[in-house]
């Protein structure tokens, strides 16, 4: 019999996903295993959230073919999927809209739930009396947690890259689950940052023993040299880029010369 006081947990990886590589998904296993090993969660659901065109980075290829390959890469799994939304809006949207979009998803989801089984027992929906809570708990909205490596924990620190009220936001609100990497010290940009430190209970630091430096930027640079990608993404990823020739010197010219779209709108004053 479940406990109680576990706490349902959706999982959201944010990123370019250019292209998905086996890591990525790794990442939703050790998150996942951390998180039930505390005897504090039940993860319910992760989702991979690809970013649209619309931010502009270099040698990132249409969202449409990323989405695609991430669908390709998660039909095996029972709890991982994508979600196509952030990736046809056709300007950029920050994380910390993306965030708020999938965890309006919950709430209506559960409303339905509840709408569905006051009908079937007559009763006042369920949870009137529970009182509020953000981002999950008695209500039985499931608490939704960003996923990340440590490098993002480091992208914080960048001029422009980030508004500040969002970092807040996520950390504070939401809460995140970093993993971390060879070479990255997480705790560090944890200690650093006051926003950070004040918001630790709620940030998951979780270390990654077997060691596995899976980097979507080598693996483009491999398929452009004709080099075997192969064990470092799925096979039907690795199909799907072959028949399509995805990625080429071409495509790893694309957005060049254009300034990262926060970047262009955060240096600039814009909200």
């Amino acid at each position: 019999m479940e406990n109680s006081e576990v706490t349902k947990v959706v999982l959201l990886a944010c990123g370019s996903f250019n292209p998905i590589t086996n890591m990525h998904l790794r990442m939703f296993e050790l998150a996942r295993d951390h998180l039930e090993d505390t005897g504090n969660y039940r993860v319910i659901k992760g989702i991979i959230s690809p970013v649209g065109d619309g931010y502009k980075k270099k040698g990132l290829i249409e969202a449409s073919h990323r989405i695609e390959m991430v669908k390709l890469a998660t039909e095996t799994s029972d709890w991982v999927t994508v979600d196509p939304w952030e990736g046809q809006q056709a300007d950029w949207v920050e994380t910390a809209k993306v965030i708020r979009h999938h965890y309006q998803e919950l709430l209506a989801a559960e409303r339905s739930k509840d709408e569905v089984d006051t009908v079937r027992i007559g009763k006042k929906r369920r949870h009137e009396d529970r009182g509020g809570c953000s981002n999950g708990g008695r209500t039985g909205v499931p608490q939704l947690k960003l996923l990340c490596g440590a490098d993002v924990l480091e992208s914080f620190s960048v001029p422009n890259l980030w508004k500040p009220e969002d970092i807040t936001e996520i950390v504070g609100h939401f809460g995140l689950v970093c993993i971390t990497r060879a070479g990255s010290d997480a705790w560090k940009f944890l200690h650093q940052s006051d926003t950070l430190w004040r918001h630790r209970k709620n940030i998951h630091l979780v270390k990654e023993w077997v060691t596995n430096e899976i980097s979507a930027t080598h693996v483009r640079r491999a398929l452009r040299r004709g080099q075997s990608v192969r064990y470092l993404l799925p096979d039907p990823v690795v199909q799907y880029i072959q028949e399509l020739s995805l990625y080429t010197a071409d495509s790893e010219e694309k957005n060049a010369d254009i300034i990262l779209a926060p970047l262009q709108k955060y240096s600039h004053g814009g909200n």
